[in-house]
């Protein structure tokens, strides 16, 4: 039986990169492109992400005042 699940709420780091950038993920080695978020995963793994993908999954964190 499916059953439907929502990712937790997981704080992780994430820059857009201005240039073409080679990265090793658990996955194998991917590349990133202009633009594109490179994210630091919760273990120190980190993977690219495009644009349109990240803004659909990810928000900023507000400030802790």
């Amino acid at each position: 039986m499916k059953q439907k699940f929502i990712k937790k709420p997981i704080v992780v780091e994430a820059y857009k990169t201005n240039k073409e950038v080679i990265i090793q993920t658990l996955e194998g080695t991917m590349k990133a492109s202009v633009g594109d978020w490179i994210i630091t995963g919760i273990k120190g793994e980190q993977y690219p992400c495009k644009p349109d993908v990240f803004e659909c999954t990810y928000q900023p964190v507000p400030p802790i005042e």
